[in-house]
């Protein structure tokens, strides 16, 4: 398996702080001008991309502030230049023909620098109060996976006529088509038997959720395996996983340590999250085999150390497969800025790149 250089991207603060949300150095803050703002920084720090993650709702208490992942992704687009902005979808939210519009047109304000993350919703109430409805587990990805394949070809130029199970479609054309490549990029998230099957055929990157090394090497193995559509390029594969980096390992261990006691503030609110969540959902599944913190698996990836050891530790799920690392702190602002000029350079030096 070819893998191309490493590139680390972070995840956009849609819903505060993503370790513990009552911690006196990172008052919790999802606006939009927090966002724009750390965009922009990583940017110039030299990050790849950004994940903008899609609630209609705050996941953990709906009393809280939530950024809208669309139309802060087309803002993000406008005042960016280089970095690529993933904007996270869930596809009972729109119809095909009207999502994959929105996709082409943020794609033309980019400059062709925009991408799609596929996610088919855990949280329960988000879709039931809104009267869409939460199906059961595999119908849900049936739906994702019809959903997909209609807004893929749409992205593509072709003049689509569809007749399935949820959607049809007659001689849908969208234009102008998009210059810059044959269509956005395609991200897919989920671990279920079903999210794999979806993103061997029609996904582009597979994000995996933060686990150690070797657990992360087999899910690689799995779907590197299963048979792509003729004319599409290899799989890609991205992590998710929250950073503690420090000079020293007695002080990253401090740091998680501290992180852990703050958690233990959201105790109420993860467990109303819990009670909401689809038990059949792998994620959370997968989040429960270890202590940890941090979102879409955290410090379970175990990059908790000094800088020279996390440095490793990445470079070893480089060379297992893993080409994007999408990165989250807390501290958000101050350790982003501690891993580009500690780390970064450190994982390039080590890989060669």
């Amino acid at each position: 398996m070819s893998v191309k250089p490493p590139r680390f991207g972070i995840w956009a603060l849609v819903h505060g702080s993503r370790a513990a949300l009552q911690d006196p150095a990172e008052p919790y803050d999802a606006s939009w001008a927090r966002n724009k703002a750390l965009v922009l920084e990583a940017e110039r720090l030299g990050f790849d991309s950004v994940l903008v993650a899609q609630h209609t709702a705050n996941p953990h208490d709906p009393s809280l502030d939530q950024l809208e992942a669309w139309t802060a992704s087309a803002a993000l687009a406008a005042l960016t230049s280089r970095i690529e902005i993933i904007a996270a979808i869930k596809p009972y939210l729109y119809h095909p023909v009207v999502l994959a519009k929105m996709a082409q047109q943020i794609e033309h304000i980019s400059g062709g620098r925009f991408a799609i993350n596929l996610v088919n919703a855990w949280n329960r109430p988000e879709l039931e109060r809104a009267g869409i409805g939460f199906a059961e587990h595999d119908e849900r990805y049936a739906y994702g996976r019809e959903w997909i394949s209609v807004v893929e070809r749409l992205l593509r130029g072709e003049t689509v006529t569809h007749r399935g199970d949820n959607f049809r479609i007659d001689g849908y054309r969208l234009l102008p088509a998009d210059p810059y490549r044959a269509r956005p990029r395609i991200y897919v998230g989920g671990e279920s038997e079903p999210a794999r099957s979806l993103v061997a055929a029609h996904g582009d990157v597979w994000f995996i959720n933060g686990q150690p090394h070797d657990d992360v090497a087999g899910l690689i193995a799995d779907v590197s395996a299963r048979v792509r559509p003729s004319g599409h390029e290899p799989l890609r594969f991205g992590l998710s996983a929250f950073v503690i980096a420090r000079e020293t390992q007695a002080q990253a261990d401090e740091h998680l340590q501290h992180l852990f006691e703050l958690a233990e503030l959201d105790k109420p609110l993860r467990e109303r999250q819990k009670a909401n969540t689809d038990p059949q959902a792998v994620m959370h599944q997968t989040f429960a085999r270890s202590a940890r913190v941090g979102s879409n698996g955290g410090t379970a990836a175990g990059l908790v150390g000094d800088y020279d050891t996390v440095a490793r530790r990445i470079a070893a799920f480089h060379r297992a497969g893993i080409e994007l690392f999408m990165l989250q702190f807390q501290p958000f602002e101050a350790d982003m800025r501690v891993f580009a000029e500690e780390v970064a350079p450190r994982v390039r030096r080590l890989l060669g790149a």
